[in-house]
């Protein structure tokens, strides 16, 4: 047992730095699409910020995770089938440099092998109830704020020299780009304490009525250690398709999208909600390229994007799903 636990912490480790490597497009896309930053400083910027986010949020989310499958039902076969699910999910997405939610695509591994061992009465409905209404809420809180945000700095900017506004908001990115990573690693790392506690929680090694803070503090560390090291490593399909492919920047808009982003995060990660840090940035880059003119958002990447946001959850869900069937004909005790 003790063996089986360790190989699916080293499992989900794995999945958060392959969460790190996937999104780390949202933390620098823009900062690197604007060339305030070059790719490499970018990343080890997000990678720093990712990491500190322990000690600026608590740990609501992983702990709500953690409590989205009911405790009876949570088995290490559960906890590794709902990480295969999710991984495999983000290294398709990843191969064809398409933005998916790495969140989305836990969830719904987590809740696939679930349904295949004990069926929906497995799940907690009122939590993914929660947060199935954030895939529509978190992009669309980011595209209105990015564009209001964009709007305002173009009335207070509006009649100083672009080069001015340029200098200016190259040294703000800095910022927002740090404070967008912050929320990052702040809501997307604990993602995966909330499994590696589920599986605690499974064997033992915790108890079944698990506070925030009883999240033990080598997981938490851990985990953003993963993701910081997985953030480091770039993901540079991605960040094309979201910094490029989407709509073209200058700094004062990648300020505006990171900010809009970040503060989407903050809330979010407050309330203990898990959401997808591609669809805020995404929602929020969409909202600044559009005050412009709409023809100034990539409608068609857009659709792709929006379309993979559609299938994570329930592909993910699927394969996590045979994932655990096949676990059961091969006679892996649950």
């Amino acid at each position: 047992m003790l063996i089986a636990l360790i190989a699916v912490i080293a499992l989900a480790l794995l999945f958060d730095f392959v969460n790190g490597l996937h999104d780390s497009a949202n933390s620098i896309a823009t900062v690197v699409s604007t060339r305030v930053l070059s790719p490499r400083v970018a990343v080890v910027w997000a990678a720093f910020f990712n990491f500190v986010a322990f000690l600026v949020f608590e740990s609501t989310v992983a702990s709500n995770i953690a409590h989205g499958v009911k405790a009876s039902v949570v088995s290490l076969t559960v906890v590794a089938s709902g990480l295969i699910g999710a991984l495999i999910w983000d290294i398709l997405t990843w191969w064809v440099a398409l933005p998916s939610s790495s969140s989305h695509a836990l969830l719904g591994g987590f809740a696939g092998a679930a349904v295949a061992k004990a069926g929906f009465g497995s799940l907690d409905l009122h939590f993914l109830g929660k947060t199935a209404i954030f895939i529509v809420i978190s992009p669309l809180l980011g595209l209105v704020l990015g564009g209001a945000t964009m709007r305002l700095l173009m009335a207070l900017f509006g009649k100083r020299s672009p080069r001015f506004v340029d200098h200016t908001f190259r040294r703000g990115q800095l910022v927002s780009a740090a404070l967008y990573s912050l929320g990052h690693g702040g809501n997307d790392a604990q993602k995966t304490m909330g499994i590696i506690t589920a599986a605690l929680i499974a064997t033992g090694h915790l108890s079944r009525h698990v506070e925030d803070r009883s999240v033990p503090l080598w997981v938490v560390l851990s985990c953003h250690a993963a993701m910081a090291l997985g953030t480091m490593t770039g993901g540079w399909r991605i960040v094309r398709t979201l910094g490029m492919g989407v709509a073209k920047l200058q700094p004062v808009g990648g300020f505006a999208a990171e900010t809009s982003g970040a503060l989407t995060l903050f809330v979010a990660t407050k309330l203990g909600i898990p959401v997808s840090t591609t669809h805020t940035i995404a929602g929020a880059i969409m909202g600044v390229g559009s005050v412009t003119k709409l023809s100034a958002v990539r409608w068609g990447v857009a659709s792709r994007m929006l379309l993979a946001w559609v299938l994570t959850i329930p592909c993910a869900g699927l394969i996590s799903a045979l994932a655990f069937v096949l676990a059961t004909l091969l006679g892996i005790p649950d």
